[in-house]
């Protein structure tokens, strides 16, 4: 046989089983349990819709900033890689305009670089940034050695050309998407948490409104009393508790506007168009550095532009400033391939990299200035939807606590006195 309790422990337990059948017992163990259950509803649900006002603060401030950064930090990357081809093409010293555009592009790069590597939190993406710090001066070196020679009339330059863009879109731009892909993913996961609806609040307080429910049915039976306010007000107190829990999350999740064509959407999608439009550019400018079958490049070049109508009209509509531009753009290009193929080699290269307004760099340059318009609106619809969440759900932690704890003084004052009268 295994250990006895003590003779104390057996008596008590004997006295708490009959106290518990009794009337006031069951008032006592209704008081307890009860109030425990409005606490508990009352924590967890600050807790939870604590949790979501701070994961709106995150978006504002580290996870929408970083895949802003993520997208710009690829656009300077490629729009570097297209200023350096277009610099090689221009044979000898390049234009003091394609040498700032392409050292401002390195500055930008630099500069998104430096914002994705202070807000760097995971692993993932401080392996993504090292590796982009490490190649970045590799291809700068590789440009400039390309750059020397090209200015001496060397061939080999043009070797070192294609080394440079070959690490850049074999590495650089890879790992560049990476990023991009990973921040705007950690953007949709922090929206989708924002505005899902804490479920386990929700079962706590529909547990309290049971247990005031069972408790009135109880009371009736034992002390024939049809209503007890403390118990009447406790159960107003719930309701209002969770309607106001369910229209704050669903307020919240209504200014998100987070789906697949609300501004979170429309904010990704923009940014891809973005890259889309920089790989063209790559695609239409190594051609010519090549000087042989652009049969490749082409396919490239029309399977990004596709890519690129189809992001453009999904986000933009039909008609827009940046459908435009991309139009204007691919019939420049056209313009460029045509008087390649006819062995014109000379008007070419000015349609490809010619300041003139009918130029591919000139249409360009409208395309990626539209598109970089566009993309900071909607990055500013989307802020403002975080943002007006987060107002929305401000008072909510503080005033389910305030609402539950009051349910809880409620049943206490309200159960005292049936209690006092078998005391």
């Amino acid at each position: 046989m295994g250990p006895q309790l003590p003779a104390t422990m057996r008596h008590g337990a004997a006295w708490l089983r009959r106290f518990a059948g009794t009337t006031p017992g069951l008032i006592s163990a209704l008081v307890i349990v009860s109030v425990l259950l409005c606490l508990l509803a009352g924590f967890t649900g600050a807790n939870q819709l604590g949790g979501k006002v701070s994961r709106h603060e995150q978006v504002l401030e580290q996870t929408e900033p970083l895949a802003f950064a993520a997208q710009r930090l690829y656009v300077a990357l490629s729009a570097a890689d297209a200023a350096a081809a277009e610099a090689f093409l221009s044979g000898g010293i390049e234009t003091p305009a394609i040498r700032a555009r392409y050292q401002q592009a390195l500055a930008d790069a630099a500069s998104a670089l430096a914002e994705a590597t202070a807000g760097a939190s995971d692993a993932r993406t401080r392996s993504i940034v090292a590796r982009i710090s490490a190649e970045l001066p590799t291809f700068t070196g590789l440009v400039e050695t390309a750059r020397a020679n090209n200015r001496q009339g060397f061939p080999v330059g043009s070797a070192y050309l294609r080394e440079a863009s070959g690490l850049m879109q074999d590495s650089l731009l890879k790992n560049a998407e990476e990023l991009s892909t990973a921040r705007f993913a950690a953007v949709r996961e922090d929206q989708g948490r924002i505005a899902a609806l804490p479920l386990t609040t929700v079962g706590l307080l529909l547990l309290v409104l049971l247990a005031c429910g069972v408790g009135s049915v109880l009371l009736v039976r034992r002390t024939n009393r049809r209503v007890n306010p403390g118990l009447v007000i406790a159960a107003g107190a719930t309701v209002l508790a969770l309607i106001w829990v369910i229209a704050a999350t669903v307020i919240a999740a209504a200014t998100l506007d987070n789906d697949d064509s609300g501004a979170s959407k429309e904010f990704e999608t923009l940014a891809q168009a973005r890259i889309l439009a920089q790989q063209a550019r790559t695609d239409e400018t190594l051609q010519l550095i090549t000087r042989g079958d652009i049969e490749a490049g082409e396919n490239s070049y029309s399977t990004h532009i596709e890519q690129l109508r189809e992001k453009v009209v999904g986000a933009l509509g039909t008609g827009s400033s940046a459908e435009t531009s991309l139009t204007q753009w691919t019939e420049g290009h056209r313009v460029q391939v045509e008087a390649y193929r006819a062995a014109n080699f000379n008007a070419a290269l000015a349609q490809a990299i010619g300041a003139n307004p009918q130029s591919s760099a000139t249409r360009f340059a409208l395309l990626d200035k539209t598109l970089g318009e566009d993309l900071t609106e909607t990055r500013d619809d989307l802020r403002d939807g975080v943002n007006d969440a987060g107002d929305a759900l401000s008072w909510s932690p503080a005033v389910t606590l305030l609402l539950m704890v009051g349910a809880a003084a409620a049943i206490v004052v309200g159960l005292w006195p049936r209690l006092k009268e078998f005391l």
